[in-house]
């Protein structure tokens, strides 16, 4: 058979590529944007957990010219136990943590350690002495040199708060501090195959566990800069923050994470603590204490403000609304508004912690949002510390930060 003209040979391939453009473009417009906006950067920003170059530079400047409240906030920092230059770092091989930390094999050593070492990251940047980014170092270096696995009932939620405090460490030493970190890839190692694995496909415990869990995954991503894993772990997130902050959008009944089979009335109502009355910024865990949901909201704002470094702003989604509306509900009650009847019983076990700074800076100061009670929780509780868990010196890095 002869061949077809020159001519119908470009025709057919101009009609070929027609039709691959269209398809293309039909599956881009066709991509559900929450996926969009949960993508990994095709660049990733450093240092880019939790806290910015910019962020670091706004607070060192204010600090420099003794402004408040980043002075004071400095100063407690600088005074705690986690500055200690001579801090011993207590490392081992196996940490084994149960409920509530019993037994407590390594636990608080564990978790301690990685706060100072933010710690001192934080104040080698501040104040530009660089026996804080060896210290910082030294404290990676000893953990990294031995630790090989978490175990027993907390594991997860253990390697989850640890987790989040390392890599903010990390980057900040690694990408700014002018001296040599021999062992930055043996850390780096650490964090993929001792912590990642263990956080990475979440929990169905408390929302707080899976949110604390995800924090350190999207962290460890963004230092490993592993798009696979952030892309899996920011996921997760969605689905879970959907889950764990009620809005009257969502209908009668709060949203669910798929894997619990929380598919009845009863079954929603006995997990989110005994609540059948579901208001805007209720958390699942609102009426078992204020402290574990502050765990939850702020593993959020954690998350949406390193997701914002690295280019995608989820305050725009329902993550910030949700974010924004626990916060208001939450620092209503820690400020001393009478517990309504319908609300726990008429009890709230109270307690939020340092963890309003982050999202009230985003979604305030950044967005322009009034948050009355957010805003006087956050200005009488400054200068925010740490919970010794995983969370530090946010009145520092994060109050009134326009970065």
């Amino acid at each position: 058979m002869a061949a077809a003209p020159p001519r119908h040979r470009r025709r057919s391939r101009a009609l070929l590529f027609t039709m691959l453009v269209a398809a293309l473009v039909t599956g881009l417009l066709l991509q559900p944007q929450a996926h969009r906006a949960e993508a990994a950067p095709t660049t990733f920003a450093h240092p880019g957990v939790t806290v910015s170059r910019a962020q670091l530079d706004f607070a060192r400047s204010k600090i420099d010219a003794g402004a408040q409240p980043w002075k004071g906030a400095f100063d407690q920092m600088m005074a705690s136990k986690y500055a200690d230059l001579n801090r011993t770092p207590k490392p081992r091989a196996t940490v084994e943590c149960g409920s509530y930390s019993n037994p407590n094999y390594g636990c608080t050593d564990e978790r301690e350690d990685a706060i100072a070492a933010y710690t001192d990251a934080l104040a080698w940047y501040i104040t530009r002495d660089d026996r804080y980014a060896k210290k910082s170092i030294q404290l990676m270096d000893a953990w990294s040199a031995v630790i090989k696995e978490h175990t027993n009932s907390n594991a997860p939620l253990q390697t989850g708060w640890a987790g989040s405090s390392w890599p903010k460490a990390a980057e900040i030493v690694k990408y700014t501090y002018t001296g040599s970190w021999a062992n930055s890839g043996r850390f780096a190692t650490m964090l993929r195959d001792v912590y990642l694995p263990k956080v990475i496909g979440g929990s169905n415990s408390n929302g707080n566990w899976e949110l604390s869990m995800m924090e350190a995954a999207v962290g460890i991503s963004v230092f490993l800069e592993d798009r696979t894993s952030y892309d899996k772990a920011m996921a997760k997130f969605r689905t879970r923050t959907a889950a764990y902050v009620y809005l009257a959008s969502d209908g009668d009944l709060p949203k669910t994470v798929p894997s619990q089979n929380l598919d009845t009335r009863d079954k929603i109502v006995n997990y989110w603590q005994g609540q059948s009355t579901f208001v805007t910024g209720l958390t699942q865990e609102t009426c078992r204490d204020l402290t574990h949901t502050g765990y939850g909201i702020s593993a959020i704002s954690h998350v949406a403000e390193t997701s914002r470094i690295q280019g995608q702003d989820l305050y725009g989604t329902d993550v910030g609304e949700r974010l924004r509306q626990a916060l208001g509900f939450q620092s209503k009650y820690q400020l001393g508004t009478a517990v309504p009847g319908w609300l726990c019983g008429g009890s709230l076990t109270l307690g939020l912690g340092p963890v309003t700074e982050v999202g009230y800076n985003a979604l305030h100061n950044r967005l322009g949002i009034a948050m009355t009670n957010t805003q006087a929780l956050t200005e009488q509780n400054r200068p925010a510390g740490s919970n010794n868990l995983f969370v530090a010196w946010e009145t520092l890095t994060h109050g009134d930060n326009p970065s």
